[in-house]
C-alpha cells in the first residue's frame, strides 16, 4: 500500500499531501462507501464541508473504519450563511456533531464573503478549545487573506482555491507559499473540461513516465508544492491517483504544463459581483434574520 507523504502545516500540524475530497457525492451511502474505500485503499485526507451535506456519511465511515482516528486527517469548512461569531460557533458545533467527532483536523471559511471577520473569531476560540487543530480559509484571494492576516492573531494555515492545468494561478499560490500559507487544490481536473484527460500535451507526458493524464496532472500540482484532493468513486481511480510519488516531472514537462493556461477560472470568477449576488446572495440574505 501507497504511503501518502505529509507535510508540515505553519503551525506544526501535519497533513497529507494527497487526499480526497466529497464535493458533489450528495448521496450518504454512497458517500459512506466511497470514504470507507479511500481509507481501506490508504488515504488519510478526507475533505468535506457543511455545504456538500455529507458530513454525517463522512463521520459513519470514519467511525466504521479499521484505521484509528488520529490517523485521519479531515477537513470541513463553514458555509457563508453562518458567517457571523454567534452562528460559527454554532456551526462548528453542528459540523462536530453530524462529523461525530471530537475534533476537526482542519476547518475553513468556505469563501471570503459575509462576515469573515466574526467567524473568524469563531474558528480561533474553537483552535484554542482543541476543537479545530488547524484553521484555514477556502477561495480567497491574495488581498483578502492579507487582510484578514492584519486583522486577526491566528494566521491561516491553508488555503483551498482552484488550481488545475486550466487556471493555474501562479501569483496567487506564489503569494500563499511566501506567507506560510499552504496551498490546497480544488477541482485538480477541472472537472474534466475541456476534454483534459485527452489533452495532448498531457497524454505525451504521461506516456514518457507509464502515466495516465490524471496522474501527471497531480504529480505537476504536487510538484509545485500544493496539496490536492481528487474526487473519485470509483475504486481503481483513487488508487490510480495514489500512484504518483514514485517519479517526477521534469522541468521541461512542468514549463510544457505551464503553457496550458488559460487564465480563468473553469467555474466562475470569485470577484465578479454578478456572479457573487446569483451564487452567495440568499446565503448572505440570511445573515440579516
Amino acid at each position: 500500500m501507497t504511503t501518502i507523504p505529509t507535510i508540515q502545516l505553519n503551525n506544526g500540524t501535519d497533513m497529507p499531501q494527497l487526499g480526497f475530497g466529497v464535493f458533489q457525492v450528495p448521496d450518504l451511502a454512497e458517500c459512506e462507501s466511497a470514504v470507507s474505500a479511500v481509507l481501506e485503499v490508504g488515504y488519510r485526507l478526507i475533505d468535506t464541508a457543511a455545504a456538500y451535506q455529507n458530513e454525517e456519511a463522512v463521520g459513519r465511515a470514519i467511525s466504521k473504519s479499521n484505521v484509528n482516528r488520529e490517523e485521519i486527517f479531515v477537513t470541513s469548512k463553514l458555509w457563508v450563511s453562518d458567517f457571523t461569531y454567534d452562528r460559527a460557533k454554532a456551526g462548528i458545533n453542528a459540523s462536530l456533531r453530524r462529523l461525530g467527532l471530537d475534533y476537526i483536523d482542519l476547518y475553513l471559511l468556505h469563501q471570503p464573503f459575509g462576515d469573515t471577520m466574526g467567524a473568524w473569531r469563531a474558528l480561533e476560540e474553537a483552535y484554542h478549545d482543541g476543537k479545530i487543530r488547524a484553521i484555514g480559509v477556502s477561495n480567497f484571494a491574495p488581498d483578502q487573506l492579507k487582510n484578514l492576516e492584519l486583522t486577526m492573531t491566528v494566521k491561516p494555515a491553508v488555503n483551498q482555491i482552484e488550481v488545475n492545468p486550466w487556471h493555474q494561478q501562479p501569483q496567487a499560490v506564489e503569494f500563499n507559499q511566501s506567507e506560510n500559507v499552504r496551498v490546497e487544490a480544488w477541482a485538480p481536473f477541472a472537472e474534466g473540461k475541456h476534454e483534459i484527460f485527452k489533452n495532448a500535451v498531457l497524454t505525451q507526458i504521461g506516456q514518457k513516465y507509464g502515466k495516465t493524464t490524471g496522474q501527471v496532472i497531480l504529480r505537476w500540482l504536487l510538484q509545485r508544492g500544493i496539496t490536492v484532493i481528487p474526487k473519485s468513486v470509483h475504486r481503481n481511480r483513487m488508487a490510480e491517483n495514489m500512484d504518483v510519488f514514485d517519479f517526477k516531472l521534469s522541468v521541461a514537462d512542468m514549463a510544457a504544463i505551464g503553457k496550458l493556461d488559460r487564465e480563468e477560472s473553469q467555474f466562475f470568477d470569485h470577484r465578479d459581483p454578478a456572479a457573487i449576488e446569483q451564487i452567495f446572495g440568499s446565503s448572505l440574505k440570511q445573515l440579516r434574520h
